[in-house]
């Protein structure tokens, strides 16, 4: 029997369309779920207009919401919720591909092709090994992180079995997944000095971060570093640096800050400062009142969220690979050298151009949408620059003003969040359905930059 998967693929033509409407699909799906009175918690109707953006946060692994979480949505809409999470911090395709294994015993072509598109693996021989890893992975690393949280909450809060295990099930799937999504109305502001609660999470939000191609090769490989691909090395390295300047940026901003630090001891602050750090590489919990942090903070997790996590893991955002990308062909540039190389690895011409053709789109993405929702909202720069940047990272971090947006903006923010999370370049090469080949090449003239 031919299974859904193939036929589903076959009514595109491109690999890319498959991934944008997988999570369209999903979308979708969710709205029309978490639309139904039982996911209400008072069993009224819900705004569709509610339901559409949560469901999009939640397959879109944000966290940005317009309601509260725990008192709007009942039991059954917060699984809802968590399963959104799951399914978006997957990936469509990972998840229909495992599907379409366990019907069929077998992968075509055209599904080898949209799994590949989704996880990123660099041969498409390997994809069935890769995505079945994925999901074991991923269902041990949320299994370790909703054990240490169920723990925590029954021996630290008193929390009865039951409900520790699903307090500690829902914020596993959704910190591995890098979401925001919290079942308390301060997301986690009030375990800001619990070290197993905050660290528990961040370390959970790092791993699902950086990608999962980095993560099975430092299993295999994490003591012979000089081993490690381009790939590893670039994400590693560029995420322990930002991680690093981060920390020491909160700890310098906002240690005096009676509203946020300055309420904690020397040793609270670290860790607030460095799980504020965290959060923006696109988990969106907080532990700190984001609304009241200084401008120039706000300004310090913009730049975070905007750069975002690892390729290939559940993190969106720029991603730090093409950081490190964009910074060699920078260095190369300043040195007169006509090939950038990386260790003893030279990059291809068509990596730079895509690295630079994600970050020219991100960029005026984000400046256009600032625009538009400063037209549309009473608000100031900083907040709405704040807004956006989280909705395109995937970061469900917020000052406060996300409720009050308005219809309009509240589609904006749900358009940007689905854009965040398949990336502005699959969206282009998913609306592009012909690709036409250029059989001459043009006279070249040399044109002044500067």
């Amino acid at each position: 029997m031919m299974s859904m998967m193939p036929l589903f693929l076959t009514r595109f033509r491109h690999p890319a369309q498959v991934v944008v409407a997988g999570f369209g699909l999903a979308i979708a799906l969710g709205t029309v779920l978490l639309a139904l009175p039982v996911s209400i918690a008072d069993g009224a109707s819900a705004d569709w207009l509610v339901a559409l953006f949560t469901a999009t946060s939640a397959v879109c692994v944000t966290g940005l919401v317009i309601v509260d979480t725990e008192s709007h949505w009942s039991v059954f809409g917060e699984v809802v919720i968590a399963g959104l999470v799951q399914v978006g911090g997957l990936g469509i395709m990972t998840m229909a591909t495992v599907f379409t294994l366990l019907v069929s015993g077998r992968l075509g072509l055209r599904a080898r092709i949209a799994a590949q598109t989704e996880t990123k693996t660099l041969s498409m021989s390997d994809v069935r090994r890769v995505v079945l890893k994925v999901v074991m992975f991923s269902l041990v690393c949320e299994a370790v992180t909703a054990s240490v949280l169920t723990a925590r909450f029954m021996i630290g809060y008193g929390e009865p079995f039951a409900r520790a295990t699903y307090l500690g099930a829902f914020h596993a799937v959704a910190a591995f997944n890098n979401s925001g999504f919290a079942l308390w109305p301060d997301s986690i502001m009030r375990f800001v000095s619990d070290p197993w609660i905050m660290l528990t999470i961040a370390i959970a939000v790092i791993v699902g971060g950086l990608g999962f191609p980095v993560v099975f090769e430092l299993a295999r490989s994490w003591r012979h570093p000089r081993r490690w691909s381009v790939l590893t090395r670039i994400t590693v390295s560029v995420t322990v640096t930002l991680l690093v300047l981060g920390t020491l940026v909160f700890l310098m901003t906002e240690w005096r800050n009676p509203r946020t630090l300055g309420a904690l001891d020397d040793p609270g602050k670290l860790l607030a400062a460095f799980f504020t750090a965290v959060m923006p590489r696109s988990a969106g919990f907080n532990a700190l009142d984001v609304s009241q942090m200084y401008p120039s903070s706000w300004l310090a997790t913009d730049v975070l969220m905007f750069i975002g996590g690892g390729s290939a893991g559940t993190a969106g955002g720029l991603k730090v690979t093409t950081l490190g990308l964009l910074a060699f062909v920078v260095w190369a540039e300043m040195r007169g050298e006509s090939r950038v190389n990386i260790g003893h690895r030279r990059l291809p011409e068509a990596t730079q151009r895509q690295a630079v053709t994600i970050t020219v789109l991100s960029v005026g993405l984000v400046a256009l949408s600032t625009y538009v929702l400063l037209a549309l909202t009473p608000h100031g720069l900083d907040q709405v620059l704040f807004e956006v940047v989280a909705a395109f990272g995937t970061a469900g971090l917020s000052t406060g003003i996300t409720a009050s947006l308005g219809t309009a903006g509240h589609l904006l923010i749900a358009v940007l969040m689905f854009i965040g999370r398949i990336g502005p370049l699959t969206m282009g090469s998913a609306l592009a359905l012909n690709r036409r080949a250029r059989h001459y090449e043009l006279p070249e003239e040399r044109v002044i930059v500067g």
